[in-house]
């Protein structure tokens, strides 16, 4: 099927419960992005309609993640960026305060990076660390980090340019919940139990550890 029901869609994407009957489904990984249709057509309104969108794509003046976009129905997963070409405008995919998708601009320079949560980490062959990180990806690398935390990757040179501990103090986004959407300050951390402490306006609030990201 390449439709979806437009009651069946995610709660997390912003667009209205009424209208047409179906909207499209992503290519892959439905419940964790939203298609560029979407984002180019009803959230930054650059294209009218799926034939403008298309035909962007094809004339190469869409980036995401700093390469060409090769489906209007492949996902933009939380923190990936996309950059239009002829404006040189670049944005990165967040969450507003009710939890839905929303598009926040940003520097073209900073389109050039990603932050990720840490999933796994394994130990291959003559002891080299590979990290595996939330969105699918993973990095042979040398950073000190631990699963739970963020790294910033260097989309172009694809390194891990530095770690963001899980720690105590540390900036942190709810990613999942009924939190979801709201930035906070790691108050206290219980790696044990599995959930933090965690700060949002005078408020204290215990979340679990796989329902946040470290963004500082």
């Amino acid at each position: 099927m390449t439709h979806l029901k437009r009651q069946q869609v995610p709660k997390r994407w912003p667009i209205p419960r009424k209208g047409t009957k179906f909207v499209v489904r992503p290519n892959f990984n439905p419940q964790k992005g939203i298609p560029i249709l979407i984002v180019l057509r009803d959230m930054l309104k650059v294209c009218q309609n799926r034939k403008e969108v298309k035909r962007a794509i094809h004339e190469k003046k869409i980036l995401v993640n700093g390469k060409e976009a090769k489906d209007e129905k492949n996902p933009l997963l939380i923190f990936d960026t996309i950059t239009i070409v002829p404006s040189n405008k670049s944005y990165r995919v967040g969450l507003s305060e009710n939890g839905k998708y929303c598009m926040e601009e940003i520097k073209t320079e900073e389109a050039g990076y990603k932050i990720n949560k840490v999933g796994d980490k394994k130990v291959l062959k003559g002891k080299k660390i590979q990290i595996n990180l939330k969105d699918g990806k993973n990095f042979l690398s040398e950073a000190k980090c631990n699963v739970g935390d963020s790294v910033l990757v260097n989309l172009k040179t694809k390194k891990i340019e530095k770690c963001l501990p899980l720690k105590e103090k540390a900036k942190i986004l709810v990613v999942e919940g009924k939190h979801s959407g709201e930035k906070g300050v790691i108050e206290k951390l219980d790696r044990e139990g599995k959930f933090v402490i965690v700060e949002f306006g005078g408020k204290k609030i215990n979340i679990l550890i796989k329902q946040i990201v470290v963004v500082e």
